[in-house]
């Protein structure tokens, strides 16, 4: 999930008071199923984010809301997630991964599908609100026609958090919001908004036509088999820890063939956490050969 912790969130709002017994069952709760360290010093944090949840359920105890995860945990692990997250993303942020991707992997890439049809697969792992996969779409669109061939291509958008996939799927986005993206690509990839819609643009079909977007735990099984031409995993891994940020390079690393780029964010590294991976460029990743 491409998520930072708020820490800029309301935790004084009046409420229902956090107890000791609570936060330590959220606090395991949230690691065991959404790999986040939650410090005692985000008891008011999470009290804060949370409260707002209560009321939407009609809840008048965090007691009566931790029943209903261990009743029901999948039920609210999304929603959960995304009130103790705040999503932080942008069309073409770190802007070098997509020169790179465009540049020098991507023809390669189309080089290597040689037979008519042959299968692309890109995963944006922790996809937020869709900036990421739609400007992984706008390059593998411009790729594809610069090759001139059929190829079967396509993007996987996953994350965890039900509203993030929500605003990923519509595709729509305040004017504001798409001023990163280059005129050129906002003239072409891009629809903008009439009437009730005045001051948002929506994207292009073509970048839907190549974008999956699905729900997905990062923690939890994976039903894809792969293998993936590239991975983004960026601004995710920095909330979890060693432990579980060695399990999921060593998960990449099998649904990526020898050579296959892993992408990740601009404070993130895999020093030290896998011998799998070598690093190629600023915090580009390859699968090392055997």
């Amino acid at each position: 999930m491409n998520a930072v912790v708020d820490h800029d969130s309301l935790a004084g709002l009046a409420g229902p008071v956090l107890g000791d017994g609570d936060f330590l069952f959220l606090r395991t709760f949230v690691y065991e199923h959404c790999g986040i360290a939650l410090s005692e010093q985000k008891r008011q944090l999470v009290q804060g984010r949370l409260v707002r949840r209560l009321r939407a359920l009609g809840m008048k105890s965090f007691g009566a809301y931790c029943e209903l995860l261990r009743n029901d945990p999948d039920s609210e692990l999304g929603e959960l997630a995304s009130a103790i997250s705040t999503n932080v993303t942008a069309f073409f942020r770190e802007v070098h991964h997509f020169e790179a991707l465009a540049s020098e992997m991507l023809p390669r890439l189309l080089e290597q599908k040689r037979r008519e049809g042959d299968r692309l697969r890109i995963w944006s792992a922790g996809c937020s609100s869709g900036e990421e996969p739609y400007s992984l779409a706008m390059v593998l669109a411009e790729a594809l026609e610069r090759c001139g061939r059929s190829v079967d291509a396509k993007i996987l958008a996953t994350d965890l958090s039900p509203a993030a996939l929500a605003a990923a799927r519509k595709g729509v986005y305040p004017l504001e919001r798409i001023e990163g993206v280059s005129e050129e690509r906002r003239r072409r990839w891009f629809l903008r908004g009439e009437g009730e819609y005045a001051g948002l643009a929506c994207v292009h079909p073509r970048l839907r036509e190549l974008t999956t977007i699905l729900p997905l735990n990062l923690l939890h099984e994976w039903p894809m088999q792969g293998p993936f031409d590239a991975i983004f995993c960026r601004n995710v891994i920095i909330y979890f820890d060693q432990p579980t940020k060695q399990k999921l390079f060593q998960r990449f690393a099998r649904l990526l063939p020898a050579g296959g780029p892993l992408f990740l964010g601009h404070s993130e590294s895999m020093h030290g956490l896998s011998d799998e991976f070598e690093l190629i460029g600023r915090t580009i990743y390859r699968k090392k050969t055997a």
